[in-house]
């Protein structure tokens, strides 16, 4: 396989960058870092007005025509950026379910429609165009997250991109990172931030363009101590990119992520312990560290002024581990040997597109295929590790674990295609299909220890198992765009065909709070997609869409307490039943001083609004009593307000969020003793932040959680928990930031 990769990788070349439709470049311009390109119609202002914007309709080898899309500038995004704060910065995104599993936004957790928010999972997780996760089909959480002061950009694409990127009902979420100064050969900044509980940062950047080369280098440190007890964390990231002109019709480019934390984890909570004091920690040993690499090589040859090639060659070399004590939360930690979850992940892969773009009766066609090879193999080990408090990650017999190893290698080829036909000058069509061939395995052995109930240790023996499962999946999909008063209204449909395989972690772990179904299979259905967007000049922007999201055999978790030989309480993941979710999502920003008539002297006021109203229900389950039950991580309503004022050099904002209550498991469980299950009651939260400019700096002050609210995202059943996570409280930031 590895083999076949490189071949796909030397004999392929790449495909278009075509930037987006909103560039311009012939062969009149002269700067050093660009080539020339054919004419493109201008659609759209580069600069707009507007912070709610979505993807151009063909853009860096895919068509986003007739899919719901948002992008985010983060540029226009007036935000504590340096602790990733979610709320704010996907404050733009309609209907998100966010989880806070830690201060810094060392992993994001964002979901929608119904979809675990863990980790970003039933997402396609992407920088610059490749794969970050651990391994997109087998083990698809990300646990690297960009940092948001070295982004660009955000884009988004709903359960439609499974088309083009990959097969997660979710779809897709894609960091692009900033390229150096165009402007400059040099050109640099430094930034230092210091809060709360003992936060410090500082980030720094320089880059520029000599000749027809474009480099740009970034690092960022981050520590603090945390607001519980045993929370600090340190960590590391480093990236560089380089991007050079070949030839005036080709362009390569090669970049590098790496990035490291140790993060101690002060556990979860049971209800009441949240309520008494959400600031308490009761588990002291529990560490979790993260070592990243990531590496891509894109070649971009626009072979004519209507063909063009991407071929992007992406690796990922990584490793967490987990350490501490996982039983029940209410259990006192006693001491004595703590579990280790030890993970390595290997992948390479090849993506690689052509674009072709013609003329049918005088009307624009666009015509997109693709390939993708990809490789990866996973190792995750369990066992007992040090009784120490320390961060000591060593098996103690590694020889012989006490929980399990396995290797789960993971084979996928898919081959996609994709059309934008315009019908009329108004009507579009947007046909596409998606062919996947997967093979995930897995070799190794786990451990059967059996305990009666004097605790005397009845078997103690591992049991050998090897498994294998593959499997050809066709999706298929539709969408429609139809443009009214010349492109300032649209109204857009969807059809989409959605697959999720199972994960590793669904093929063998060992949690006392979670048992697995060996039976567990696939989840697959379709996503529908009907929505107008458009603008009234310079006024008023919105994107009001409804959808219907529909699993077929969704796996979830229930609450069962049939397990000998203490029938307590546990979760089980399987799949429950069929189920959808469905319901309304709607962004709009009105520019307030155009509609007063204020004058351009005075501030420039924002204000958006970004709702949704969501219903999520099981239909009738085989033998699971679960049939009308809610969907987990289906709250009521998402809500989120707020202005953005911008005055000469001085910037501020003010979001609101409102999130409605949810369940996190299909047995609808309230409360459970253990805290691994149970609703998550309705909350809501805001976010200050001011800036302004003078000479070559910047300062930004941000107040996070500014009323205080007591409030939690999320229930864990294991790291960073298991138990009631609870949110940060009221905390301050502030961050000098100078550039030359």
């Amino acid at each position: 396989m590895r083999s076949a990769i490189l071949i796909v990788a030397a004999l392929i070349a790449t495909q278009n960058i075509y930037a987006q439709q909103h560039w311009l470049l012939d062969s009149t311009r002269t700067r050093k870092d660009t080539i020339v390109l054919r004419e493109v119609e201008v659609t759209e202002h580069r600069d707009s007005p507007f912070l709610i914007t979505r993807v151009s309709d063909i853009e860096a080898g895919a068509i986003y025509a007739a899919k719901k899309t948002e992008r985010i500038k983060l540029d226009n995004v007036i935000a504590n950026l340096a602790t990733n704060n979610s709320r704010q910065t996907f404050a733009t995104v309609a209907g998100l379910n966010i989880w806070e599993s830690d201060a810094a936004g060392l992993q994001l957790g964002i979901g929608g429609r119904g979809l675990n928010p863990n980790r970003t999972s039933n997402f396609t997780t992407r920088q610059n165009g490749y794969d970050i996760s651990a391994d997109p089909l087998g083990y698809p959480e990300s646990y690297y997250v960009p940092p948001m002061m070295a982004l660009e950009r955000i884009d988004i694409v709903r359960g439609a991109g499974a088309l083009r990127y990959g097969t997660q009902f979710g779809g897709v979420v894609n960091f692009v990172m900033k390229d150096g100064s165009h402007d400059s050969p040099l050109a640099a900044e430094a930034s230092l931030t210091a809060g709360s509980f003992g936060f410090a940062g500082a980030f720094a950047r320089l880059g520029g363009t000599t000749n027809s080369t474009n480099y740009v280098a970034m690092y960022q440190f981050r520590r603090a101590d945390g607001w519980r007890p045993n929370s600090e964390f340190n960590q590391h990231l480093a990236y560089a990119a380089l991007t050079t002109n070949v030839s005036t019709h080709a362009r390569l480019r090669v970049d590098y992520t790496f990035m490291t934390y140790l993060a101690q984890q002060p556990g979860g909570l049971t209800d009441q312990m949240f309520l008494s004091d959400p600031a308490q920690s009761v588990r002291a040993r529990n560490w979790f560290s993260v070592h990243w690499n990531l590496a891509s090589l894109t070649f971009d040859w626009f072979i004519s002024e209507r063909t063009s090639l991407r071929s992007m060659i992406f690796g990922n070399l990584s490793s967490r581990q987990a350490l501490g004590n996982l039983n029940r939360i209410q259990t006192a930690d006693l001491g004595g040997p703590r579990t280790m979850i030890d993970g390595t992940f290997q992948n390479i892969g090849n993506e690689t597109t052509l674009q072709h773009d013609v003329e049918v009766g005088g009307l624009p066609w666009s015509l997109l295929a693709g390939v993708r090879v990809f490789h990866g193999t996973t190792k995750q080990q369990q066992g007992d590790a040090s009784a120490s408090d320390g961060p000591d990650f060593e098996f103690l017999h590694p020889d012989r674990l006490e929980g399990s190893s396995h290797t789960f290698p993971n084979d996928n080829i898919a081959g996609f295609a994709e059309a934008l036909i315009s019908l009329t000058p108004q009507l579009r069509l947007v046909p596409g299909f998606r062919a996947e061939h997967i093979t995930t395995r897995a070799e190794g052995y786990y451990a059967l220890r059996v305990v009666d109930f004097a605790g005397n240790v009845i078997i103690d023996s591992s049991v050998s198992e090897q498994q294998s499962r593959s499997r050809t999946i066709m999706l298929f999909g539709i969408g429609l765009s139809y443009q009214i008063d010349t492109g300032a209204v649209e109204i857009y449909a969807n059809a989409t065909q959605n697959y999720r395989s199972i994960t590793f972690s669904d093929l063998r772990i060992n949690n006392p709070n979670l048992v697995i179904d060996p039976d567990i299979t696939d989840e697959r259905g379709y996503t529908l997609d009907l929505g107008i967007r458009g603008r009234i000049g310079s006024v008023f922007n919105w994107d009001a869409s409804a959808f219907y999201l529909r699993y077929n055999d969704k796996i979830g978790e229930v609450l069962l307490d049939d397990k000998a030989p203490l029938y307590l309480p546990y979760r089980y993941r399987t799949n429950i039943a069929d189920a959808y979710t469905m319901g309304i999502e709607a962004l709009t920003e009105i520019d307030v001083s155009t509609v007063l008539g204020i004058s351009s002297s005075l501030p420039d006021v924002h204000w958006i609004v970004n709702a949704s109203l969501t219903q999520g229900r099981y239909l009738a389950a085989n033998d699971l009593a679960v049939g009308g039950n809610t969907v987990e991580y289906v709250p009521s309503y998402v809500f989120r307000t707020g202005i953005n004022v911008r005055h000469q050099s001085l910037r501020f904002s003010f979001l609101w969020s409102a999130i409605g209550q949810q369940y996190t498991d299909a047995t609808n469980a309230s409360y459970t003793a253990s805290a691994v299950s149970g609703s998550v009651p309705a909350y809501n939260v805001a976010d200050i932040t001011l800036g302004y400019s003078f000479h070559i700096f910047t300062i930004n002050a941000s107040c996070n959680n500014v009323f205080g609210a007591k409030y939690f995202t999320r229930r864990a059943d294991s790291y960073p928990g298991p138990g009631i996570i609870p949110a940060e409280p009221r905390s301050f930031y502030v961050s000098v930031t100078g550039s030359l």
